[in-house]
């Protein structure tokens, strides 16, 4: 498909933001303004085409933790509706989806404090496209944290979806007025039944059972069962081992070919595969890449087809097994400048599609394409607050590890710059550890560079993504060697010629636990440490992780043994001689915020320079402009220039 002056005019959406936009500087860097741009919220935060393609419902940060529901037309001259406002105090609006060209569904979640625990909760709501009509789908008035799990949208029938209730039934629910009309599936007494695949239309076709041991946590062995579509016979389809990912791991039911898609490691990487519903447990895969693990089937439409596979090398790549649509993102990345592009969303017939595009210095911005006419017209961005900001380059490198190891990451530059030499450097470890960095605009690095830094972020050996090999224990078991490589980052950039005497660390999550364990074993080489919501004594992270359901899991997860002491900077504060920032939110519920005060009463002990800002109501993310405003303008201060 080739495309000749193909990008329209805008819908010229314009919507106001609770930080202040600033005119781009010249010369110094100006910390506030800076700060306020790169650590605003970005202005779309879920975005969805409804049926038809005639409008859009998208997602957009009000003050605080709150957000507002927009809806727009998708003709030209439309103009955005709020038609729904979340407080965040404490509920969100997590994502919108239109059911029909009438009705939207959202999900709602928040957590909230009580003592000295943290509990999260969620819930479905339906409402008029246009506007009022809020009715909760809950299925469970007796448990209001938890209103259930929407398993089936059924597109075919405008008047109801299919909720797996707390209780443990499947039952078909009409989004108008919230009346349960039928159980499809009673499955109270089933010991371990944790959730259902359907073919989209309403046919229930797989169940998950997740085995409970003695404890009441799920042991981790995840069983699959398939029932042929003519009866309420389960059989054996397949047992994914949850900790290792060995075992075939149903995620789309294929009616059109009696098949499920799923996930399955092959030679210790992570593919895509498929298994007929037919009792013969053969097992054909459909996608893989040398090196890299399949991480994301492509979906599309309301029936949400697999038209396609994802995974990331140096940068995310999306694969279509839709020869329409490959040809589709090929043409207009060449019309976009080369910029990354892919489908979000596409109407019932195809004939309306929602897509973006973007870049490392880009932040993106989401298009409406018309195949049919050719037409391509930006719809919005997503940072506009950067808009017009030029941005900094983002590089692939490899550095070598202690044992000659290629380590790969990302460098990033402040604009004007084609080396770190002579610059202020920044170590910046991902979190997770079970994640990875990847090429792609970036909020935190780009600021950095924004304010002069160079900042290299490794994808240490203890990351996902790049198979079992790399990833060896996870971060936490084999932190020495996660670790180490973060250590060595830091050395190659010095060895590039960037200030040593200006050389820090900082990291968020994991990250921040690996920015204070890398001040525990190298001390002398970097000059500052930031930690952002950091584990800081793994046995205490045992005992934080081991409630719960899946508390066995997260324990073994971490381990038990001598790393636990050694593997713990709060253990070693003593050690640590740089200056340490950290940042932690109080409603924090991947890592408690205890984690953050064990180091800083620790580091006071120990006689060290330590400041701890945590931020009242915050989760994990700290997810709102006013406070990344403030933790970056706080960082830029700290940090030596």
């Amino acid at each position: 498909m080739r495309l000749r002056n193909v990008i329209r005019s805008c819908i010229c959406i314009s919507l106001a933001f609770p930080a202040t936009i600033f005119a781009q500087t010249t010369g110094d860097a100006n910390i506030t303004a800076n700060a306020a741009r790169f650590g605003a919220m970005a202005a779309v935060q879920d975005i969805a085409l409804s049926p038809n393609g005639s409008q859009i419902a998208f997602l957009s940060p009000s003050t605080g933790l709150g957000n507002d529901l927009f809806v727009v037309g998708t003709g030209e001259g439309a103009q955005p509706r709020r038609i729904l406002r979340a407080s965040g105090a404490p509920e969100r609006l997590n994502w919108c989806r239109f059911k029909t060209e009438a009705r939207i569904i959202c999900l709602i979640s928040g957590r909230q404090g009580v003592g000295a625990s943290v509990y999260g909760f969620s819930r479905l709501i339906a409402l008029d496209a246009a506007g009022g009509n809020v009715i909760p789908l809950s299925t469970d008035r007796e448990r209001p944290t938890n209103g259930g799990d929407l398993v089936d949208w059924l597109p075919d029938d405008p008047e109801h979806v299919l909720i797996l209730n707390p209780a443990g039934n499947l039952v078909r629910v009409n989004v108008a007025n919230d009346r349960e009309e039928g159980t499809v599936l009673r499955t109270r007494a089933a010991t371990g039944i944790s959730g259902y695949l359907t073919d989209g239309h309403g046919d229930v076709r797989i169940m998950l059972s997740t085995a409970i041991v003695a404890d009441a946590s799920a042991s981790g062995t995840d069983r699959y069962y398939y029932r042929s579509g003519d009866g309420d016979q389960w059989h054996p389809l397949s047992i994914n081992n949850s900790a290792t990912d060995d075992g075939f791991r149903p995620s789309v039911v294929d009616a059109a070919n009696n098949r499920v898609l799923g996930y399955l490691k092959v030679n210790g990487f992570e593919t895509v595969a498929a298994m007929p519903l037919d009792g013969s447990g053969t097992v054909t895969s459909l996608f893989a890449r040398d090196g890299v693990d399949v991480d994301t089937m492509l979906l599309a439409g309301p029936y949400r087809r697999v038209v396609g596979v994802s995974y990331a090398t140096n940068r995310r790549q999306d694969e279509y097994f839709d020869q329409q649509i490959a040809n589709m993102v090929r043409s207009l990345s060449r019309a976009l400048g080369g910029r990354s592009v892919g489908m979000v969303d596409e109407s019932t017939d195809g004939s309306v599609r929602l897509v973006y595009a973007g870049a490392d210095n880009d932040a993106g911005r989401y298009y409406l394409f018309t195949p049919a006419a050719r037409s391509l017209r930006p719809l919005l961005a997503i940072r506009p607050q950067l808009e017009g900001v030029t941005l900094a380059n983002v590089r692939d490198v490899q550095y070598p590890a202690a044992d000659g190891t290629m380590i790969p990451g990302y460098l990033t530059l402040p604009p004007g710059h084609d080396s770190a030499a002579g610059l202020p450097a920044i170590v910046m470890p991902h979190g997770g550890p079970s994640a990875r960095d990847e090429g792609g605009f970036d909020w935190l690095p780009q600021f950095f560079a924004a304010q002069g830094y160079a900042v290299l972020q490794p994808n240490y050996r203890g990351s996902s993504g790049y198979g079992d090999a790399w990833y060896l224990n996870n971060g936490f078991q084999s932190w020495r060697t996660a670790v180490g490589d973060v250590t060595d980052a830091g050395r190659w950039l010095v060895a590039q010629g960037a200030d040593p005497a200006k050389l820090s660390i900082v990291g968020w999550s994991y990250g921040g636990y690996a920015a204070l364990q890398s001040g525990v074993i190298a001390p002398d080489l970097f000059r500052a440490i930031v930690a952002i919501a950091p584990v800081t004594d793994l046995d205490q992270l045992r005992q934080e992780e081991g409630r719960g359901l899946y508390g066995r899991a997260r324990r073994d997860f971490i381990g038990q043994g001598p790393h636990l002491d050694a593997g713990s900077p709060a253990r070693h504060a003593a050690e640590i001689r740089a200056p340490v920032l950290m940042f932690h939110g109080t409603l924090d519920t991947n890592v408690d915020i205890e984690q953050g005060r064990t180091m800083r009463r620790a580091l006071t002990d120990a006689g060290k320079q330590v400041n701890l800002v945590e931020y009242e109501g915050l989760a994990h993310s700290l997810t709102t402009s006013e406070a990344r405003r403030d933790m970056l303008a706080r960082i830029a201060a700290f940090l030596p220039h």
